[in-house]
């Protein structure tokens, strides 16, 4: 083994500290393999505590499918789970596989992979002693908060449903003829169908048979705030609406003051395919400015894929 290995290996798999992401990085590499022997004690610890902490809170916060997808998943809460177990009980269901990933995704990417039924995954791990730190999504928020959703048939479909969207948008705006024009529509259409994602998938609440329960991978993944969505008196909880969810930005940095209701998945796909209605009728090209900012890497990624 060279220096390079040793070093790498000692590294292990922790979120930004990870030589191997770096190094994939640097080559280009966006789809990689899970190099699973590279993770150390100290990140199958972080996954230990974490997942420990955890199971109560699912346990009286999560919506009941969620529940039935961690039960589907037979997810290990000692070790960090290896990919292939994880879709060898995940693509019989609904035919979704999580994918390992170097890092940032683009826009058109990451939708495009929702409609292709695969889920781009990050493989490594929060430092254990900050497991309240994530400056970047790491494992455990994307299998122990995505992942268990994409079991259900009825939110798999929708997250299919929102990919397609992708690509209606880079058709549309492919039919706008001014260069500053079309870029003006694409970037509120990114806009929207990002604030769209974040209220919903990334946040969202459904109607549970004994109140509210949490949906939203953000809030399945974290201790503070699966609480603090559904017990805090301060947090405004509203019936989505679709002019509301689009128009409304949002800051990453703390705790979330504004959550939206949904009835059901059905209900949820409902409002994909408003959204996509929306979009051909131009509705989604003057949303209201402000969060989240959309980058040229997230521009290009639809340019480079709409139809010339």
């Amino acid at each position: 083994m060279d220096r390079t290995s040793i070093q790498t290996a000692q590294a292990g798999l922790t979120t930004t500290e990870s030589p191997f992401i770096e190094q994939a990085r640097r080559e280009g590499q966006f789809y990689i393999d899970q190099p699973y022997e590279l993770y150390s004690e100290e990140n199958h610890e972080a996954w230990r505590r974490l997942y420990s902490r955890m199971g109560p809170r699912w346990q009286r916060y999560a919506n009941e499918h969620f529940l039935a997808g961690m039960d589907a998943l037979r997810l290990d809460p000692n070790r960090v789970p290896r990919l292939a177990d994880v879709n060898r009980f995940l693509g019989p269901l609904t035919g979704f596989e999580a994918k390992a990933v170097s890092g940032y995704v683009p826009a058109f990417v990451f939708f495009d992979c929702l409609r292709n039924r695969r889920f781009p995954t990050t493989i490594t791990v929060r430092r254990s002693d900050k497991l309240d730190y994530l400056p970047e999504p790491d494992i455990f928020h994307d299998i122990a908060g995505h992942v268990p959703m994409h079991t259900d048939k009825h939110f798999a479909e929708t997250l299919v449903r929102f990919g397609e969207c992708a690509h209606t948008a880079a058709d549309l705006v492919a039919g706008i003829r001014d260069p500053e024009t079309r870029v003006h529509c694409l970037t509120s259409i990114i806009r929207a169908m990002a604030r769209f994602f974040w209220f919903t998938i990334e946040f969202g609440l459904m109607c549970g048979k004994d109140g509210l329960k949490v949906y939203g991978s953000g809030l399945l993944s974290s201790y503070g705030e699966i609480t603090h969505a559904i017990e805090a008196p301060e947090v405004q909880r509203f019936p989505i609406q679709l002019e509301w969810a689009i128009n409304q930005s949002f800051e990453i940095d703390h705790y979330q003051p504004l959550l939206f209701i949904v009835e059901s998945f059905d209900h949820l796909f409902g409002l994909v395919d408003e959204l996509e209605s929306w979009m051909k009728q131009g509705k989604l090209n003057n949303v209201s400015p402000g969060e989240p900012g959309v980058n040229e890497e997230d521009l290009k990624s639809f340019l480079e894929h709409s139809p010339v």
